[in-house]
């Protein structure tokens, strides 16, 4: 299971998320974008998986092969959480300027499902080329989970939270029944 983690607060969410999955028994491996290490530390999710967490397009635990391959090649399913406003652009755009986005770039969608959980203000999930973006990525093969509605970190109250973990995993759980 992969797992890439974008700068968004929600980030705190997604440790929930990883540690659920790793005693449910799945060998989960986490990327981060450098902004997502401002929220949470590698080392925190380096804790719950038991596995090294990448945070850099760079760098090469093995260094027989490019780990952007392998990990998105190997995964039998992704989870972006959160999905920032800006990962869903670079995504669609094809951007491939992160970890996250640069492994996510290998996997073929038809076999292995890739969820989105997006994360942002009310006001950034209204804005029209989110909305855009979010129709594009769907069509695209991606899976949106998510936004739920609720209080967010700004202050308001409206759309854009992410879902809550169980709502996460369980939609993982779903796509990955799916698949089989």
């Amino acid at each position: 299971m992969f797992i890439g983690v974008t700068g968004g607060i929600a980030a705190y969410k997604t440790c929930t998320i990883v540690s659920r999955l790793a005693q449910a028994g799945c060998r989960v491996t986490v990327a981060m974008t450098e902004a997502a290490t401002k929220f949470v530390g590698p080392i925190t999710f380096q804790a719950l998986s038991a596995n090294h967490v990448y945070t850099s397009a760079w760098e090469h635990v093995e260094s027989q092969d490019p780990q952007h391959v392998s990990l998105g090649a190997d995964a039998d399913a992704c989870l972006v959480a959160p999905c920032t406003m800006d990962c869903m652009a670079r995504l669609n755009a094809g951007m491939t300027n992160d970890v996250v986005t640069l492994i996510l770039s290998v996997v073929d969608r038809s076999k292995t499902p890739v969820l989105l959980a997006p994360a942002m203000n009310t006001g950034m999930w209204a804005q029209p080329a989110t909305q855009r973006n979010a129709t594009q990525l769907s069509e695209d093969g991606y899976r949106l989970v998510g936004p739920g509605e609720g209080w967010q970190a700004c202050r308001h109250v409206g759309s854009g939270r992410m879902a809550e973990p169980e709502v996460i995993v369980a939609a993982l759980a779903s796509a990955l029944r799916e698949r089989d």
